[in-house]
């Protein structure tokens, strides 16, 4: 293969990475969940036989065309499994065989099978068959979702806690069927005549749902009941607290690692320590910017600076001119450092990924680390002198 079509098959890869930040990723990510969306809604519309007798042909047409489209995804995702990590000392046709049977590639063949059972005649009519399809298609959404990663990752860091609270739930699930079963089966044989039917009570009201089918009628199952409502509030609450922080924590981690990407690119910090630099990513928020966006306005407070990872904007100076600067480069600093209203207005002029320090956090970083404030003073001078230069002129 050459290096060509091995550089185009690595530029596919990273914009159909389910993470990836550029402008090209979200903007697939965005199209792909408007195609399922459309075929997901012309398959609901087709099982409503009253409404598909007049449009038939236009949403089976619908469903072919994003089946199409799930096809030839599925063709592209295979032909660039082997820029996978897991599968970067494999063989081109190995890694594609691997990705193939794994359950990312399996759920992607699926997608495309309402095709193939349109082709064999398989009428696209009816519930059941909805169903079908809706099934094929939401899996490949959840394949898909970020979240479900996420969700995967927090699942595994909180095991211990979260294995703890099932382990609360099982005994007061058990312990109070067995309370309910001894206080109710003799007037309710066939609700609480065995345990089965007494965990069922006693999971509806754990969880707090309370469907009301099974009531208990003694004094002493409904005092049971009562304390299981209570005691079903403090687990929930104490699994949502659990997950809710391991969520918080996840988060937290993979804004740092998005940030630490981008700030690598910024040669400004590129010569700085790791420590250093650590200290400087948990400062900074990036902030994704389309084409002829306005990031500045001249007159606004100069609360902020901003670093380019990459993009381009356009500074529109007050004099009638402008200058463009692109990935590295650094605005907003001179307000900033003069803590006065912004001078210039700047505008993005194409989709562009911008890193934003705060004042509070410049002047703090600024304490620990001179050389980075230092070169911050020092282009500000620079952009100043050559501003005055340039009136000068005028």
């Amino acid at each position: 293969m050459t290096a060509a079509s091995k550089t185009f098959r690595s530029q596919v890869f990273s914009v159909l990475r389910p993470a990836e930040p550029s402008p090209a990723a979200r903007r697939w990510r965005a199209f792909h969940l408007t195609v399922l969306a459309v075929g997901l809604l012309a398959v609901i519309l087709l099982s409503i036989d009253e409404f598909a007798a007049g449009h038939r042909i236009y949403l089976r047409s619908a469903i072919w065309i994003v089946t199409i489209v799930f096809l030839v995804e599925y063709l592209v995702r295979l032909w660039i499994a082997p820029e996978m990590p897991l599968y970067a000392e494999m063989p081109p046709m190995q890694a594609r065989l691997h990705w193939a049977v794994t359950l990312p590639g399996l759920i992607s063949l699926l997608a495309t099978m309402p095709a193939v059972m349109m082709t064999g005649g398989y009428g696209i009519t009816g519930t059941d068959t909805a169903s079908v399809f809706c099934i094929l298609w939401i899996m490949k959404l959840g394949l898909h979702a970020p979240a479900f990663g996420t969700l995967a990752r927090v699942i595994s860091n909180e095991r211990a806690p979260i294995t703890s609270v099932l382990i609360v739930f099982a005994i007061l699930l058990m312990a109070a069927a067995t309370a309910a079963h001894m206080f109710e089966r003799v007037k309710q044989p066939e609700a609480f005549g065995s345990l089965p039917n007494a965990m069922w009570w006693a999971v509806v009201t754990l969880t707090t749902t309370g469907y009301g089918d099974v009531v208990p009628l003694t004094t002493g199952g409904r005092m049971i009941g009562s304390l299981l409502m209570i005691s079903g509030i403090a687990v929930l609450a104490l699994m949502t607290g659990v997950l809710a922080t391991g969520f918080a924590q996840e988060e937290r981690r993979r804004e740092y690692l998005r940030v630490w990407d981008q700030v690598s690119r910024v040669p400004i910090f590129a010569s700085l320590g790791v420590v250093t630099l650590s200290e400087i990513v948990g400062k900074l928020r990036t902030r994704y910017y389309p084409a002829h966006v306005t990031v500045l306005r001249r007159g606004d407070p100069g609360d902020s600076m901003f670093f380019i990872s990459n993009g381009e904007v356009e500074v529109r100076l007050p004099t009638g001119g402008s200058v463009r600067l692109d990935d590295g480069a650094f605005f907003g600093e001179m307000a900033l450092l003069n803590r006065q209203p912004r001078a210039a207005s700047v505008a993005t002029t194409r989709p562009t990924t911008l890193l934003v320090l705060y004042a509070s956090d410049f002047y703090e970083i600024a304490s620990h680390i001179p050389a980075l404030a230092e070169a911050v003073e020092n282009e500000a001078t620079r952009r100043r002198e050559e501003n005055l230069g340039r009136e000068g002129k005028r």
